[in-house]
């Protein structure tokens, strides 16, 4: 067959990987990035305190698994365990939560330093040709040309592709133009937070506080939180409603609000720098992005955050993006095999072959991503607020238990999505039956106990208490 080249559109996390899955079965691969190579030196601070720190779990380490192992192996020497969260009270009083009973972890990684372990494996393949500086403008996905600008020569350049894949984020210009293709059903919400981050420094040569864990200092609508890095210090995060940034602008206020809300965190970081970060630091916007479909005809899919951008409460923007590529590739290998063939080449598929898997991953997938974008959502209000609340640990000790009884029947939400690889759909269903046997469960229980205690009462003292069906009636309208 005659090559079949295919061009990515964004070198980030997403793409980088798309790259290498391209190339590994056997297309011709073109990479353009509109940044430098961060992997230069005089590059290498380009992505810091403009994103959030990644957390990495099963997901995005089954993608890597899948394209190789010994990756997932390099990846796995650069991440620090996190084993649960770390509750910081007003008192500076520390309470630690696991994340699951069998001790399952999720792990902090870099940003910078996934990126440059995923364009080091994509420079690997002979096949892959990377683009540093380079714009997407536009593309005619019908004849497959694309449109480039060289950003530090301003001058233009194209392409021709079999596929165009937009990795190019929430802002994606390669969606933008899939839009005038397609009927796409397309939505994007910000929400009214904004973060800041801030660093805590290594104390005496060592971390200032547990490396294992996912520091939050929960405040009802906002919260601060901090996760290890390798060089022994903690990036931290402050999400909070705009009013309340537009209420702390001055130096004296920074410190005053800090004093008040954050007081044992200040003093890890010192107020100079927090001072100073504050002011430096850019604010961030939150937002989400929901569309579909994601494909067009062979000729174009958008992946990661161009398809689903989400807040990134949840800790899954980048291990959804790196299953996007997973269940892309599985299916394009599948429709290989039904076509008769035996290898994994996927670049032998006829258009009409990869016409019919882009359409089944296109249906597939948004069912999933728009999922775990309204779950990463109604985290927040977890990690702010329900993570002292009495209700959440009560229901969080007693699922734990029966998940350790029951492992396969009953699984608690936050392992279902960070250590498994169950549809994010199906985790939605399961966590939903969960949340309706548990009630009922609940409600059975009590009015059990308030029938056994009222008869124990009514033969004890007597019948001076309610009648039982009238006890009965009024715990199960509290349940």
């Amino acid at each position: 067959m005659p090559e079949r080249r295919v061009v990515i559109v964004g070198g980030g996390l997403v793409g980088s990987l798309a790259a290498c899955y391209f190339a590994k079965r056997g297309w011709t691969v073109d990479l353009y990035e509109k940044r430098p190579d961060i992997r230069l030196p005089e590059h290498s601070d380009l992505v810091e305190h403009r994103s959030i720190n990644l957390a990495i779990s099963e997901r995005g380490f089954s993608a890597l698994r899948r394209l190789d192992p010994e990756l997932e192996a390099r990846v796995k020497e650069h991440v620090i365990p996190m084993h649960g969260r770390m509750i910081h009270a007003l008192d500076g009083k520390q309470t630690s939560q696991a994340y699951d009973v069998f001790n399952k972890h999720i792990n902090s990684v870099g940003r910078s330093t996934l990126i440059k372990l995923l364009l080091d494996e994509a420079s690997s393949y002979s096949c892959v040709t990377l683009h540093f500086n380079y714009e997407f403008v536009k593309a005619d996905f019908d004849t497959g040309r694309v449109e480039l600008r060289d950003v530090e020569r301003s001058e233009q350049a194209s392409v021709d592709a079999d596929l165009v894949v937009g990795a190019d984020g929430a802002f994606s210009r390669v969606r933008q133009r899939l839009m005038s293709k397609v009927l796409m059903n397309y939505s994007q919400t910000y929400i009214e937070h904004g973060y800041c981050e801030f660093s805590m420094d290594p104390r005496d040569g060592s971390f200032a506080m547990d490396p294992n864990h996912l520091h939050i200092w929960p405040r009802g609508s906002f919260m601060l939180i901090a996760l290890p890095n390798l060089d022994k210090s903690f990036t931290c995060t402050l999400f909070m409603p705009w009013s309340e940034f537009a209420k702390v602008e001055s130096d004296a206020e920074v410190t005053a609000f800090f004093r008040k809300h954050f007081p044992d965190a200040l003093a890890l970081m010192g107020e100079r720098r927090v001072c100073a970060e504050y002011a430096a630091n850019p604010k961030g916007s939150l937002m989400y992005v929901k569309c579909a479909p994601s494909t067009y005809k062979s000729r174009a899919v958008i992946l990661g955050d161009a398809a689903h951008a989400m807040v990134p409460f949840y800790g899954q923007g980048m291990n959804c993006g790196f299953e996007d590529i997973e269940a892309l590739d599985r299916i394009m290998v599948k429709t290989l095999h039904e076509s008769g063939q035996a290898n994994d080449c996927t670049a032998n598929l006829t258009d009409d072959q990869l016409h019919k898997a882009l359409d089944e991953y296109s249906v597939t997938r948004a069912v999933d991503t728009s999922a775990i974008v309204d779950l990463a959502l109604e985290n927040y209000v977890e990690m702010r607020a329900k993570v002292v609340d009495f209700a959440y640990l009560a229901r969080k000790h007693l699922e734990g238990l029966l998940h350790r009884l029951f492992p396969q029947r009953i699984i608690p939400l936050y392992t279902m999505v960070s250590f498994t690889s169950i549809p994010y759909a199906k985790v939605v269903s399961q966590w939903n039956r969960q949340t309706t046997w548990l009630h009922q469960t609940i409600r059975a229980v009590s009015v059990a106990a308030v029938i056994g205690i009222g008869a124990i009462s009514v033969r004890v003292l007597g019948p001076r208490l309610p009648p039982l069906r009238e006890l009965a009636r009024m715990v199960t309208s509290k349940i």
